[in-house]
């Protein structure tokens, strides 16, 4: 009954964190964006004490339901695990605790997030891995599939969908989301949970408490008949029956599959409080085996470490210049170039951030606001400093004043709520004039004046190139006390391949 309970709630769980990452429309985060909120690293960052010390007195009590439960990569990997060894009559035995990787990868975990190394952070959060997964390779599908909907729609003049564009925003994010999605599934389907208990930070984070947990699987040795059922179902690998029938409770995720496969009797969920935690012997299992199990966590590392160092030079490199559109019309075909990123002095960040460092020190990388911004201007940094942390950009769009649906969403206080009234009065950067790139300026043509027009605070202005000449062309002019940096100018200004008007982030956003 334990396990099915589990279960049901692990499946429940997953699923709906999942459609908070697939959900473009923002509609579900309405419903269930409580659910980012509680996993372990966003409410850390948030400083959300309540949900902190709720998870850590959910582990005293219970054990690490956290992991088999609440957590989405956790819940994926028991997923794996059950499709690789089903039918199979040997499944796990024990293994030893690597302590050294263990804790190992658990301090530099720590040191990175103090020292702000968010890439290596973000690279290892459970969390933050899932939702990269998920908005890489699951999203498109469901976007795809949505377009199918819409199209069909549309034949039978129903608006009830509508089309969304799918595209790569971010190949070294791209290749680190495939990376991690490999790596954890290897190790699922060979070895069950050896990821949660020997890289995953936040598994370790909480086995420092579910050692002492207040209930816990206890082996009734008096009954136990030393079949080894419960060590073979153990994906945690940390039932050990010729060691001296113990268990670590400092792996042990709850799952409750050896309670649910012991024939005898012998293994019961039940108050412990106050007891000594059992801790294994020694090491009584072949030294094969665990040589091979870490091996198989060092070779997960290195690819993690590898992607990171593989995506370098694509974080650094200008992005290619793609091949023009061909567009026909009245006067024969015109060639459109798209547009592509400037080099901007400092990166924009979200409105609702209040600063540039505050928004990258409390960003998990989790995907989440890319996933909802509607106007594709939110995409995952190249930047090797803040790899796979969100950043604004203009070519496919541009931050509409009445869209607040990223700080909606944002579970870790990285981007704080706020209302499309108060986002009109935050200013996150300033448009900027390359004189020689405006196609008025550098006489292309006589007119233009998209800039002014389309800018939703009245910053851009045209003026007399030559104030003394009454037939001189207008050019646009920034008023920066007006402009919020919303990149209406520079997405929609006709320059082309980069756009004659920019926007520069402020370090430090203001506020009217």
């Amino acid at each position: 009954m334990l396990k099915k309970i589990r279960v049901i709630l692990a499946a429940l769980v997953f699923v709906a964190v999942t459609l908070l990452f697939l959900d473009f429309t923002g509609a579900i985060h309405h419903y269930l964006g409580w659910l980012a909120k509680i996993q372990f690293l966003p409410a850390v960052l948030a400083l959300n004490l309540v949900v902190v010390i709720a998870l850590v007195i959910l582990t005293v009590l219970f054990g690490r339901v956290y992991c088999s439960v609440i957590c989405p990569l956790g819940v994926f990997q028991d997923g794996v695990a059950n499709l690789s060894k089903k039918g199979k009559k040997g499944k796990y035995s024990y293994s030893p605790e690597v302590k050294w990787l263990r804790y190992g990868v658990f301090i530099l975990f720590v040191v990175a997030l103090i020292a702000g190394i968010n890439a290596f952070v973000a690279l290892l959060a459970p969390y933050s891995a899932w939702g990269r997964i998920v908005q890489n390779f699951l999203a498109p599908i469901w976007q795809w599939g949505n377009n199918l909907f819409a199209s069909i729609a549309e034949k039978h003049e129903s608006y009830a969908f509508y089309t969304k564009e799918v595209w790569l925003k971010s190949l070294p994010t791209f290749i680190i989301a495939l990376v991690t999605l490999v790596a954890v599934v290897i190790l699922a389907w060979k070895n069950g949970r050896t990821y949660c208990n020997t890289i995953c930070p936040v598994g370790t984070t909480l086995s420092f408490f579910s050692r002492f947990a207040a209930f816990r699987p206890v082996i009734d040795t008096s009954k136990c008949k030393s079949c080894h059922l419960c060590e073979h179902k153990c994906k945690a690998a940390c039932i050990d029956i010729d060691g001296g029938k113990t268990i670590d409770y400092s792996r042990c995720v709850d799952c409750f599959n050896c309670i649910d496969n012991c024939k005898f009797g012998a293994l019961k969920y039940r108050f412990a409080w106050g007891t000594k935690p059992e801790v294994p012997s020694g090491d009584t299992s072949a030294p094969a085996d665990k040589t091979r199990r870490a091996f198989m966590v060092g070779s997960a590392l290195a690819l993690g470490g590898s992607a990171l160092s593989s995506v370098k030079a694509l974080a650094q490199t200008e992005p290619a210049d793609e091949e023009p559109v061909k567009i026909e019309g009245e006067g024969g075909f015109a060639d459109i170039i798209p547009k592509v990123a400037p080099k901007r002095t400092v990166a924009i960040t979200p409105f609702g951030s209040e600063s540039v460092k505050d928004f990258y020190s409390h960003c998990t990388a989790c995907q989440l606001c890319v996933a909802v911004c509607p106007n594709n201007v939110l995409r995952p940094s190249k930047d090797l400093k803040h790899l796979m942390q969100p950043e604004m950009s203009f070519e496919r769009g541009y931050c509409r004043p009445e869209c607040v649906k990223c700080s909606e969403v944002c579970p870790a206080g990285a981007i704080l709520k706020i209302t499309p009234e108060e986002k009109t009065q935050w200013k996150v950067g300033t448009a900027h004039i390359t004189p020689w790139l405006c196609i008025v300026d550098n006489g292309t043509v006589e007119e233009c004046g998209n800039c002014a027009r389309h800018c939703p605070t009245g910053a851009i202005q045209m003026v007399r190139k030559d104030p003394d000449n009454p037939r001189s062309v207008r050019i646009p002019s920034v008023d920066e006390s007006k402009c919020i940096g919303c990149g209406a100018c520079e997405n929609l200004c006709p320059a082309r391949p980069v756009s004659a008007i920019t926007v520069d982030g402020y370090q430090i956003h203001h506020k009217a």
